[in-house]
């Protein structure tokens, strides 16, 4: 029997009474050629989009016509498009994919290669135990050479906590993974094709690959991670999860110059690596990323510790290494003191602790390269200069002075920024925070000379004076001069030279003390370091803020510099252990203010030392000299800061309880024993380094001279020069002549720690350079 076949309005076929869609045509007709084959009467051929039919009986005896013409493809058809249309098309898409096949076979062919090709390097534990040599400016002179601190121990010996904790913080996949992040590496190369810096990615067993083996290398590049993961593909076949984490928990750096887990655990702890708990464990594992926030976790860098720790722990608990109730119980490990080795005492390590952290914190070092690289670090510290200013402080300064007094001292060259010398304390290893870069005080009238500066450069002359009667009231509170002795109108120079607090305070009003405070960052004084409170007040320009040493000598190189200020550094040099690679550093500077002014203002400061306040620093071959000496609350902290044309030295003496000095046998002033170790140690300077006795160049205009008064150390007064107009005084009680700073000590304790400034009042207590407003010295 012929199946009945009808044509539907739609272009469809009806079988056996059912309608079927256009689409559906092939499998109708189908079933039509297979009825009609079986009773042999006709066959059809079907072919979806069109099919080509002779005519076949219909139920009620009629005939079907062919399909018109139009139906191969006409425009309501939907039939097939033209021949050539379709050969086009699949020609396209067979080079398209055969394109694409090619380049996959291409790359996993290149892969191959490579990875057949890239041998396995041998372990450097030569690398592995080379540390940085430090020398002084000559490039020859050891300081020292501080070797890696690294114990290596059995996987066996470090507690499940421990290697999970470590597992959990850098590669939870580690026993998963082929060695490898897909994902990671994406990242990394995807960042570097960008043009973005070499992002990480890295695995345990990449990581391991880095530090366990040489001819790596750590250079951010493509070549170089290609090698490694080759490498680390093939480590991680060729050698058990177990091996390769042993190998990493011995290599990898952890801060405080601990190299591996059994050097880290008595780093930090004090203990074997066995006796390492959990939590422990976690704050040895967070660690391992940024090291440096771990080493002393101390303010900002504790926050940070214990949020990276919580991280771990958590992770911990995600990757069911510790139970959510024992990770619950844990309380934050913090380490135990930093112990220094005995290598570093004395100056030393004052000398390599400044000069790491300036590679690290200035010029893109990270403490790991610097420890384990082999590197020779050529700092700016002359040998000579550094043992005669240790010399002339342990000289000057009493045997008696008890031990909480600090001594700090600074020299920096004015036409470089080079720290040439410095004093960091008694004992790195007593006190490891040195006194002249990681201390600080209140500058006291040692900021004066940068209103100073900010006055002269506001068009100010020399000549232009200022009220210096005592005491004075800006608003409801009081300001002294020393002794509250009363000046008459004085001018720039003789408030300067006399240090004239009432003066000195009645200039910033008048120039405002914002002009101050961008004078002082100009010369190096960050802005966060002038809390609002201090910009505020009346005694500002009085040295209410608080300063380290080497950013005072760094002030007062300006001047010495024709007001070019350089930024103070102690790395001339770093080059690899066999000297390649040699990178430089030096500072270029910015004019801070004119060379007239720095001209001017010098003139007012050699009034100072020579009949003024620094009398005591004068050189005894009666060369030029100019500084200012800087005296605050009760003699807590007294400084004397002075230069010659071709080196600024600052000396400062304070206590780190930040109580009155007391030191025996001597006053609290700045123009006292400040001033005497500095005339000591640079009359050797001079002699140590060939200086000849210049002179400083005449300022703009000035009708005064010097006022050649007899100095306080019985040396000689230097060139003769037209003595000036002495200010009209009026003490206000009967004065003892002493070697003073002009600064007057009856005020207010200041606190002993940064205060919360809403609390401080618009305008604070005043005095001869400090206010309470200062803040902790310590940080």
């Amino acid at each position: 029997m012929l199946a009945s076949v009808k044509a539907s309005a739609a272009g469809g076929t009806v079988v056996d009474g059912e309608p079927t869609a256009k689409g559906d045509g092939k499998a109708a007709a189908s079933e039509v050629s297979g009825k009609g084959d079986a009773d042999g009467k006709t066959a059809v051929a079907a072919q979806g989009e069109t099919a080509t039919t002779s005519a076949l009986p219909a139920a009620d005896g009629t005939t079907t016509e062919k399909p018109p013409a139009d139906a191969k493809g006409g425009k309501g058809g939907g039939g097939k498009p033209p021949k050539k249309v379709r050969s086009r098309r699949a020609r396209y898409g067979r080079r398209i994919l055969f394109s694409l096949l090619a380049f996959i076979g291409f790359v996993v062919a290149a892969f191959g290669v490579a990875y057949f090709f890239t041998p396995v390097p041998t372990p450097q534990e030569a690398a592995i135990a080379q540390g940085p040599t430090f020398y002084y400016s000559d490039g020859k002179t050891q300081i020292a050479k501080t070797g890696v601190n690294r114990e290596a121990v059995r996987l066996s010996d470090i507690p499940p906590g421990v290697r999970n904790a470590v597992i959990a913080a850098e590669n939870r996949s580690f026993y998963q993974d082929p060695g490898v992040s897909v994902k990671g590496t994406a990242r990394a190369f995807w960042t570097t094709a960008t043009g973005e810096q070499l992002q990480g990615g890295s695995t345990i067993t990449q990581q391991m690959v880095r530090n366990y083996y040489g001819g790596i290398g750590k250079e951010r590049s493509v070549t170089r991670k290609l090698k490694e993961i080759m490498v680390s593909l093939k480590i991680g076949r060729e050698k058990s999860k177990d091996w390769i984490l042993e190998q990493y928990l011995n290599t990898i750096y952890f801060g405080r110059d601990a190299y591996g887990v059994q050097a880290a655990a008595k780093a930090y702890y004090g203990k074997d690596v066995k006796q390492l708990t959990p939590a422990e464990g976690a704050y040895l594992a967070a660690a391992i990323q940024q090291p440096s926030n771990f080493s002393e976790p101390e303010g900002a860098k504790r926050a940070y510790a214990e949020q990276r720790w919580h991280a771990v722990v958590g992770n911990m608990v995600r990757d069911n290494a510790v139970t959510q109730a024992d990770a619950n119980a844990m309380t934050f490990p913090t380490p135990v003191r930093l112990k220094i080795t005995n290598i570093l005492k004395g100056q030393k390590g004052y000398m390599v602790n400044v000069a790491k952290k300036e590679l690290v914190e200035r010029r893109g070092f990270s403490e790991d390269e610097i420890n384990r690289s082999g590197l020779k670090i050529t700092t700016t510290f002359d040998k000579r200069l550094m043992d005669a200013l240790k010399e002339a402080v342990n000289s000057n300064v009493p045997k008696g002075t008890k031990q909480q007094i600090r001594t700090a001292a600074v020299s920096v060259d004015p036409g470089t920024g080079q720290v040439v010398a410095f004093y960091g304390g008694r004992n790195y290893l007593d006190e490891a925070l040195s006194s002249a870069f990681g201390d600080w005080a209140q500058a006291g009238s040692g900021f004066k000379p940068i209103a100073l500066a900010a006055a002269l450069d506001d068009g100010k002359s020399l000549g232009t004076s200022y009220d210096g009667s005592s005491p004075q009231y800006f608003g409801r509170f009081p300001v002294h001069n020393d002794s509250n002795e009363n000046f008459g109108s004085v001018d720039l120079v003789t408030m300067t030279e006399h240090s004239i607090n009432t003066a000195y305070v009645n200039l910033a009003q008048d120039i405002g003390n914002d002009k101050i405070a961008k004078m002082a960052e100009k010369m190096g004084i960050p802005a966060d370091q002038m809390t609002a409170a201090q910009r505020a007040s009346a005694v500002f320009p009085l040295g209410v803020i608080s300063v380290h040493p080497v950013q005072q000598a760094g002030v007062y190189a300006t001047f010495a510099a024709n007001g070019k200020f350089r930024q103070p550094y102690v790395v001339k040099s770093v080059s690899g252990s066999k000297g390649e690679s040699t990178r430089t550093f030096s500072e270029k500077g910015k004019q801070a203010f004119s060379a007239q002014t720095a001209h001017d203002a010098t003139y007012a400061m050699e009034r100072v030392v020579r009949g003024g306040t620094g009398r005591g620093a004068q050189l005894p071959d009666g060369r030029d000299v100019a500084g200012k000496t800087g005296t605050t609350n009760e003699g807590r902290a007294i400084w004397f800061n002075g230069f010659i044309p071709q080196m600024a030295t600052t000396v400062a003496m304070f206590r780190s309880d930040n109580k009155p000095l007391n030191i025996p046998g001597y006053g609290s002033y700045g123009g006292q024993l400040p001033a005497q170790i500095w005339s000591s140690y640079m009359s050797e300077a001079v002699n140590i380094k060939g200086y000849s006795a210049e002179s400083f160049p005449e300022p703009s205009s000035y009708g005064g001279g010097y006022d050649d008064g007899p100095p306080s150390n019985g040396g000689p007064t230097g060139p003769s020069r037209t003595s000036g107009p002495e200010p009209t005084r009026t003490p206000s009680r009967t004065r003892t002549p002493r070697p003073g700073d002009g600064e007057n000590t009856k005020r207010p304790t200041p606190p002993t720690h940064r205060p919360t400034l809403p609390t401080l009042p618009p305008i604070p207590t005043p005095g001869g350079g400090d206010a309470g407003l200062g803040p902790d010295r310590r940080h």
